[in-house]
């Protein structure tokens, strides 16, 4: 006799084999169900365990004294093959702050950067607000009223006029605004971004601390559009070098500047970034509104 055959022609299985063997084919689907599971929870089980060890391991992030203040800034970085690295803060003039606490930048409640030269606790840069110098009295030395021994590039917002500019004073006496109860200005010594021939005799002329070794370094630059770029570079630099990046990295028509104390002073505080420099004290800051004085 035959056997009996399906539809197409072949044989048909015999399930009474199957279950002849005791081979339950439901039994055999939950068995490898049960082993993928086990599988896939002994992988999820793997990754929460390098998880939670990375995360012992890892250290914390430091709590900044500045954290969480309101920002009135944009943060960017410049990262280029053989340039010198340039963080930067871009911000309204309007929301400048010069202000001496005599502290290392990390220790002050605010955004920004350091500010002028220095010596002890005596500021050898203007730094002004308003017509009030912020480390002492008008007229007194060490306050900020005077850019110490030379005239050198000094940085100017006139609040009434509207307009930036690099006045070479001594004194604060000198800087010509519209009003003197609505200007800032900062000391330091001129980019002379506009002006390729002018700007190595300037530095000389200015006293540029160390400009041919390699140090770190910071700026305050501006352009036609009001803003304004605080700058610093942790890389090792010429004052040339340096100089040459703020050229190739700062946008627009119009720009003009001052290299600002540099090397170990060279700080930032930033949400994004901080800079440390040698962590040396600093006399003055130049920081953005949102601080905790306000």
């Amino acid at each position: 006799m035959s056997e009996p055959k399906n539809d197409s022609g072949s044989e048909r299985p015999d399930l009474g084999e199957s279950r002849k063997s005791g081979v339950d084919p439901d039994q055999t689907r939950r068995r490898r169900t049960r082993l993928r599971l086990t599988i896939g929870l002994a992988v999820l089980l793997v990754a929460a365990c390098i998880a939670a060890v990375w995360l012992l391991l890892s250290p914390p992030k430091q709590t900044e004294v500045f954290d969480r203040l309101p920002k009135r800034y944009e943060y960017l970085e410049v990262k280029q093959p053989q340039q010198p690295e340039l963080y930067m803060l871009v911000a309204s003039p309007e929301d400048i702050r010069l202000r001496a606490d005599r502290l290392p930048l990390r220790q002050i409640p605010a955004y920004g950067i350091n500010g002028g030269f220095f010596y002890g606790n005596d500021l050898l840069s203007i730094a002004v607000m308003n017509d009030k110098p912020v480390n002492g009295e008008r007229g007194a030395y060490g306050s900020g009223w005077f850019n110490a021994k030379y005239a050198r590039g000094t940085l100017v917002w006139d609040g009434t006029d509207r307009k930036f500019s690099v006045q070479v004073v001594s004194s604060a006496d000198e800087i010509r605004v519209e009003d003197r109860g609505r200007y800032w200005a900062q000391g330091g010594v001129s980019l002379n971004l506009s002006d390729e021939a002018a700007w190595r005799t300037s530095i000389v002329e200015q006293h540029l601390p160390f400009a041919d070794e390699l140090r770190m370094r910071s700026a305050l630059v501006y352009n036609d559009e009001g803003r304004l770029w605080l700058i610093v570079s942790p890389t090792l630099v010429t004052a040339a070098d340096f100089r040459a990046a703020l050229l190739e990295s700062v946008p627009g028509s119009g720009r003009e500047g001052i290299f600002l104390d540099g090397d170990g002073s060279s700080q930032m505080n930033a949400e994004e970034r901080v800079l440390t420099g040698d962590e040396r004290m600093v006399v003055q800051m130049i920081s953005v509104a949102g601080d905790s004085r306000e």
